[in-house]
């Protein structure tokens, strides 16, 4: 279990929310575009225009090539909107503690907008509620958070379509509907919200190949050094395994590495979610037959989009789709803002992609 040892910018915010209780203010929530309330406090600031808008755009783990590419499509959104002054930061060793230090931070900095990917939503919720009570905007991208902790959630796409697109990959790629034999996945974290909506998704996906067995899942913790250790000691758990599927960015390359250096290429296949050039050369030797991913660079160019939009008014309540610049009319279903397409890279065409 993890401890939360309090941060003091954590006791300088909950001073200033009890100062702030007692005096009896009494206005209203701010209200995001889905309709939700924040906590009560400051109502949500809208830059006017000209304005320049503070965006703080937070990855679950700083340095991570996933990561670094969507930061390179946040930069491109922001230059050429001219008006988002951009700052990306995170923690470098995932710790959400960390990272919920760092929305404190940026709250007492008076941010326009906090673009969160929460690594433990449970964790980071009280500093996004905290922020949203003094008027920044929160919202969340690649992994959604406690749902009264923001506004909107720019989702790459559904944890549904997610879930099937990686159960049908490998199963494709094990012989199509016959497929069989047995699998395992290896997650992130164990509190990571977004991983585990895909794996019950996947859950459900499994059924349609019933000669497919799910053994285990295991996490890496973000850390891909771990995800070859924990590669190795499933392939000597089980030493008939047929698959693995590594579900974070950092547990696909250390799971396909594990596989390549036990010489098991071929007979243990690995798919799941990375970049394409994180994958180039295991797909090349054959150690992978197919990666799954969307655009990352689009992620990131669209989640500077919806944060400068809503910073400055111009998304509003109630609105069914959003116009996202180079990426055209983006559909909003509910209080996601959806991305919205599955990419599957093989070596006829990796080649073709470069991030």
């Amino acid at each position: 279990m993890r401890r939360i040892v309090a941060h003091p910018l954590s006791l300088v915010l909950l001073f200033s929310a009890l100062a702030f209780g007692a005096a009896g203010c009494t206005e209203k929530p701010a209200a995001g575009p889905s309709g939700d309330g924040a906590a009560a406090g400051t109502p949500a600031r809208t830059a006017s225009s000209g304005e320049k808008v503070t965006v703080y755009l937070l990855p679950k783990k700083k340095g991570v090539a996933y990561f670094s590419s969507c930061a390179d499509g946040a930069r491109k959104a922001a230059d050429e909107l001219g008006n988002v002054e951009l700052v990306y930061d995170g923690p470098t060793d995932g710790s959400p503690e960390k990272a919920a230090a760092m929305v404190e931070q940026w709250t007492l900095k008076k941010a326009d907008v906090i673009a969160v990917a929460p690594n433990d939503p449970n964790v980071l919720a009280p500093a996004m509620q905290a922020a949203r009570a003094k008027g920044t905007h929160v919202i969340t991208w690649d992994a959604d958070g406690v749902p009264d902790s923001r506004e909107l959630f720019v989702n790459q796409a559904t944890a549904e379509k997610i879930g099937y697109a990686l159960v049908d990959t490998m199963a494709k790629d094990l012989g199509g509907e016959n497929a069989s034999g047995k699998v395992a996945i290896i997650t992130a974290t164990l509190t990571a919200a977004n991983q585990n909506e895909w794996i019950k998704h996947m859950k459900e996906r499994l059924k349609k190949y019933p000669k497919l067995e799910l053994v285990t899942i295991k996490p890496s913790e973000e850390d891909q050094k771990l995800a070859f250790q924990v590669a190795q000691d499933l392939m000597k758990t089980y030493p008939d395994l047929k698959g693995i599927f590594g579900i974070s960015s950092v547990a696909f390359p250390g799971a396909a590495e594990a596989v390549k250096q036990a010489g098991k290429s071929g007979k243990v296949l690995v798919t799941g979610l990375s970049t394409p050039n994180n994958m180039k050369t295991y797909v090349e030797d054959g150690t992978v037959k197919s990666v799954v991913l969307w655009n990352t660079q689009d992620l990131g160019y669209l989640t500077i989009r919806v944060a400068e939009a809503l910073a400055t008014g111009k998304l509003k309540t109630g609105a069914t789709a959003f116009e996202a610049g180079r990426l055209g009319s983006k559909k909003i279903a509910g209080d996601n803002v959806l991305l919205g397409d599955i990419l599957v890279f093989n070596k006829d065409n990796i080649n073709n992609y470069n991030f």
